[in-house]
């Protein structure tokens, strides 16, 4: 579950994190009296504006903008909120902007100059630890930084067993540079950022930039979130901050109806049981000349309610030129999943419009091929995994 950069502040700070402090505005009125409120609690009186999406780069596009008084800041807001913002991490048609961020300028003058850090803390599945990647290059995109100077990035993996130990943390606040008071605050940072990272139950942490004021303190200038969706059970707090404005509107409803989907960009939809499967199923799908439409998981029940919900989830996407329903009769068995198969078609009458290929193995398979052959349904049966391959190639020829 990704969330808004408010959203991650707001944990961040809860777990000791310093921030950029900033107030949600739906509207122009309301992002004027949140600037207000920022000049009386902090002093400052510039402001900068923030589209809040759940993406990345919002400031090539158009969505991260600097207010130097309050006629910019209503002005800008106005702009920013309810337009289609365009980046590198969304489609062509880019994100409706629904709220903005207004925060306090922390680029304010000093003795010395400011610093921009990259840090993240995300899993290593290659070794099983958790991994803090950082750089002196912050406010630039990490991949552009990877390709052209990888020397700049640096790793530290830290044992789940042991957790965070001090040197660690003081050993990339010297990688990054720094001394003093600014290697101190460092320090504490890490710490803090990876025990949120930790015990909030998230897959990542990103923070671009990562700031060294002018006065050597560290903060987060942003924060890109994402909490793992099988930890929300006991995290009902980062629960309820779900936008699903921001999420795929067909994945939202399959999640609904308690459908395991994702909205991919092919042109055959697929029905399975099982993520493994699903997955082979995926593999056999492009190995035909095809691409996956979805990856949907019906879990161990596929009666016909079921089966119903699934085949009109699949063909909301108008992408989808054939659909492949690979299921395994372990738990359930093959001749439940047929009829069901069967009726569901039946209740939908005309809405099927594409080819269904079905191949069913395991109890009763020999049964549900009789029952998918003999419904005179525009349905084919398939028995192997090459058959089914066959059958996708040829209704897509």
């Amino acid at each position: 579950m990704n969330l808004h950069e408010y959203q991650g502040k707001e944990i961040l700070a809860s777990f000791g994190v310093r921030i950029q402090r900033g107030i949600v505005a739906q509207n122009a009125k309301e992002a004027v009296e949140a600037a207000k409120q920022l000049t009386a609690e902090t002093g400052t009186g510039w402001h900068v504006i923030k589209a809040q999406v759940h993406a990345g780069g919002r400031g090539k596009g158009g969505g991260v903008k600097l207010a130097k008084n309050l006629k910019e800041v209503e002005e800008i807001a106005n702009q920013i909120i309810g337009m289609n913002l365009i980046t590198p991490q969304t489609s062509a048609e880019g994100k409706k902007v629904h709220q903005v961020l207004v925060a306090e300028d922390v680029y304010y003058p000093g003795e010395s100059e400011t610093s921009e850090f990259y840090m993240s803390v995300v899993l290593n599945r290659a070794t099983g630890k958790n991994m803090i990647m950082y750089s002196t290059e912050g406010g630039m995109d990490i991949e552009e930084v990877a390709e052209s100077t990888p020397h700049l990035i640096f790793t530290e993996e830290i044992d789940p067993a042991t957790g965070l130990l001090g040197f660690q943390a003081r050993k990339i606040a010297f990688n990054l540079g720094l001394s003093g008071t600014a290697f101190k605050e460092m320090t504490k940072f890490v710490a803090s950022l990876y025990k949120a990272y930790v015990e909030s139950d998230s897959n990542m942490f990103e923070i671009n930039p990562v700031l060294k004021t002018s006065d050597d303190l560290i903060m987060a200038v942003d924060a890109k979130v994402s909490i793992d969706d099988n930890a929300l059970y006991r995290r009902k707090k980062y629960a309820d901050m779900r936008d699903l404005r921001e999420e795929n509107a067909i994945e939202v409803e399959a999640r609904e109806v308690g459908l395991n989907y994702v909205d991919l960009d092919g042109n055959v939809g697929c029905m399975v049981n099982g993520a493994g499967l699903a997955m082979a199923t995926m593999d056999l799908i492009k190995m035909a000349g095809g691409e996956p439409a979805n990856f949907l998981d019906v879990g161990g029940t596929a009666d016909a309610k079921r089966v119903e919900e699934a085949f009109r989830i699949i063909l909301k996407d108008p992408n989808v030129k054939a659909i492949l329903v690979n299921i395994f009769g372990g738990i359930v068995r093959c001749d439940r999943v047929a009829q069901g198969i069967v009726d569901a078609y039946k209740n939908m009458g005309d809405s099927i419009k594409v080819p269904i290929i079905v191949r069913l193995q395991g109890t009763n398979a020999e049964i549900a091929k009789e029952i998918i052959d003999n419904s005179g349904l525009a349905v084919q049966s398939a028995v192997q995994f090459q058959e089914a391959a066959d059958k996708v190639k040829a209704v897509l020829a």
